[in-house]
Parts: structure tokens; C-alpha cells; sequence
């Protein structure tokens, strides 16, 4: 008689094997989220090589301080500032250059003479102030009359305007675009903020 082969059978040969963790299949969830962190570090790691685009300053900035704005100053003029110049019994054009200690050009938006008509009879009065000869019309070429979103957008494209306005919001948006002076009335006169070498008081 021949001798008989010994061999051991798989499963008691793998059992003897240490620390010894099955295998893992094709289709086993655990690969699956390895694959998903890899593509996530994959991700994270693009994200970091690109370089983020910083949006071109207008060429009159030098730092914080806006070159553009030269005598006779474009002032842009707000609904709530015209209302107040009524309230205060100020004339418009001539508080304008006590403040400023210049000429200056008030610009009336269409956005604004919207906001205007569609106020009706109490601001009637603004609204034969706005409707001056003397003042400078532009027109929006944007859909709606929000007037705030049209001067935020004006002084985003072009430094070159004072805005006056008394809105609290307005202002604080206005305040997030560096080289824009604010006016506004206060106290029966206007004052301004953010203009170098001007008066505040």
C-alpha cells in the first residue's frame, strides 16, 4: 500500500494563520468608503492648488483712499435723503457745497424717481425737488426699482460717486466698498463720512 498524503484541508490551514481578517470582496461597503475619502482628499487638495480669483480694483485706488473723487463732486442721491432735505427745510444743491467746500453734480437715478412716484402724495414735495432741471438723470438699465440694489451696483462698476443717503442698510452696505464717502443730513445740515480732508462736523 502507497502512503497516504497528508494535507490539511484550507479552512484549518487559515485558521492557523494570526490576527488572520477575511478577505475583502469586490463589492464590500468598506471599499466603498475608502474610495470616497480618497476622492474627498482629491477634492480637498484642487481646491487648495487653485488660486482664487481676486476681483481687478478700479486704477483710481491707492489703498483705501479713492483718487477719482475730484471737485465738482458726483453725488448720487438717495429716496430717504430727499425726503429728510425736505423735512430739514434744506436747499439741496447749495447744503451740498457748504459741506463739501465745492461744486458739486447731483445725479438723480430713474430708480429713484420710481421709488418717488410710487409713494404718492406725501412725498410729493421730494419728488418736485428730484424732478429739477438742474440735476443730472441717469437711467438704469436693470430690471426692477430697488433703488439701494442700483446704487450699490453703480458704485461697484464706478468710484466716482458720494452717495447720500440717511438708510441705515444702505449705509452699511455702502461702508463694504472701500473709496464710496457717505453724506447724509444730520443735526439741520450734511455731513459727511469717509472723504479724506473734508469736514465731518
Amino acid at each position: 500500500m502507497g502512503v497516504a498524503k497528508r494535507t490539511r484541508k484550507f479552512g484549518a490551514a487559515r485558521d492557523l494563520l494570526p490576527d488572520h481578517d477575511p478577505l475583502i470582496g469586490k463589492n464590500d461597503d468598506r471599499r466603498k468608503t475608502e474610495a470616497q475619502k480618497k476622492a474627498a482628499l482629491e477634492v480637498a487638495k484642487k481646491k487648495e492648488a487653485t488660486v482664487q480669483e481676486v476681483p481687478q480694483m478700479p486704477s483710481s485706488m491707492f489703498f483705501q483712499h479713492n483718487t477719482a473723487l475730484v471737485p465738482p463732486y458726483q453725488i448720487l442721491v438717495d429716496t430717504n435723503f430727499l425726503s429728510r432735505t425736505v423735512g430739514g427745510k434744506l436747499p439741496l444743491m447749495e447744503t451740498a457745497m457748504d459741506c463739501l467746500f465745492a461744486s458739486v453734480n447731483i445725479i438723480i437715478t430713474s430708480c429713484v424717481m420710481a421709488e418717488l412716484e410710487k409713494l404718492g402724495p406725501k412725498y410729493r414735495v421730494a419728488l418736485m425737488i428730484a424732478r429739477d432741471e438742474r440735476w443730472t438723470r441717469l437711467t438704469c438699465d436693470h430690471k426692477g426699482t430697488y433703488a439701494d440694489d442700483c446704487v450699490v451696483d453703480r458704485i461697484q462698476k464706478h468710484r466716482i460717486y458720494i452717495v447720500a443717503t440717511n438708510d441705515r442698510d444702505l449705509k452699511r452696505r455702502i461702508r463694504k466698498v472701500p473709496g464710496v464717502p457717505i453724506m447724509s443730513v444730520a443735526k439741520g445740515k450734511y455731513v459727511i463720512e469717509r472723504l479724506p480732508g473734508a469736514p465731518t462736523t
